[in-house]
């Protein structure tokens, strides 16, 4: 099969594109903007998360993937069709190779869906590829080699981790635990501590410039306003990262124990390896402030953070054809 055309990460947030000799494209969150009232999709991406933010009435925001899993086929389709016609642009006419790396939770028919939605979009062949294997390629790891790698992709709806050797996972895990999570625990957190009900603008913004899952010998703090639960008013407060770091720690401690899991499966040769090698993280939430040394401190091995982490998987898709491919005529 020829060198693939586009790589495309369809996540549980976020979609993105890598397009060959371009490089990433596209990175918008995995939504549209639907009109009930007209019942029809009147938006996508960035598009449809601003216009969702500001519009009243009719007009509400359609997220087709939860938790790792595809609950709205229609969209997922006419979502997957608008982004290869952006992708492709004037050079339509020609019909592209894709691969697409999808949330690691999904079944046999709602990868033939999106397979279906490519091949409708106009793509000449379809592969799907392992999200671990994705992110490991995109992060620069050269999973030809005999050797033991371990990859911790953190997402919007999954955290996924796999021990790869030769091209392919030999011990995984997932988990049903990752970015929406964490601003799901921080707002519950803010309405349960401070009676505040907050956007997921704010949340964000606190997982951004005070969120950590390590404690640190100063707290920083920060102000955020919203809703009064109790008065319906606007009301502002001051958070604190230690109390982002307790909001967090539950889904953070499993993700740690997750990891431990693997390692305590892992073959010792391999195990060999990654104690060597250091383990890797990829995706937007690998950027949470300490998760680097959580994992450290659980497991007694060197934690990397994969440079731009967010795009490892839809760029390790993009390459993934070309490098199994490569893998395929080696002797071992």
């Amino acid at each position: 099969m020829p060198a693939t055309d586009i790589g495309i990460d369809l996540g549980t947030s976020n979609i993105v594109i890598w397009y060959k000799g371009k490089g990433i494209i596209v990175h918008e969150p995995t939504m549209v903007a639907y009109d009930k009232e007209n019942d029809k999709i009147v938006a996508y991406g960035e598009e449809a998360r601003q216009l969702v933010a500001r519009a009243q009435g009719s007009i509400v925001a359609v997220r087709p993937f939860k938790a790792g899993m595809i609950s709205d086929y229609s969209v997922t389709e006419k979502l997957m069709w608008h982004y290869i016609q952006v992708a492709m642009g004037r050079q339509m006419f020609r019909k592209p190779y894709i691969s697409i790396c999808m949330p690691s939770g999904v079944t046999e028919v709602e990868r033939r869906a999106v397979e279906e939605a490519a091949y409708q979009s106009g793509a000449r062949d379809v592969t799907i590829v392992e999200g671990t294997v994705a992110a490991a390629i995109g992060a620069g790891i050269d999973i030809t080699k005999p050797v033991g790698n371990l990859v911790v992709d953190i997402g919007g709806g999954t955290t996924d981790i796999a021990v790869i050797s030769i091209g392919a996972p030999v011990i995984s895990d997932s988990l049903k635990i990752a970015g929406a999570t964490f601003n799901d625990m921080i707002a519950r957190s803010i309405r349960r501590n401070h009676s505040l009900f907050i956007g997921n603008e704010q949340v964000e913004a606190l997982k951004i410039r005070i969120g950590s899952c390590y404690k640190r010998p100063k707290s920083d703090t920060m102000q955020i306003s919203g809703r009064n639960v109790m008065t319906g008013l606007p009301k502002t407060v001051s958070v604190t990262s230690e109390e982002i770091r307790e909001a967090l720690h539950d889904a953070t401690s499993r993700i740690a124990d997750a990891v431990h899991g693997v390692l305590e499966k892992t073959p010792p040769e391999l195990a060999a390896d990654i104690t060597t090698r250091g383990i890797v993280f990829t995706g937007g939430s690998a950027l949470l402030d300490g998760i680097t040394e959580l994992i450290e401190e659980r497991t007694g091995i060197n934690v990397m953070v994969a440079e731009n982490p967010a795009d490892c998987v839809a760029i390790g898709a993009g390459h993934y054809v070309e490098l199994m491919d490569r893998l395929g005529r080696m002797d071992f």
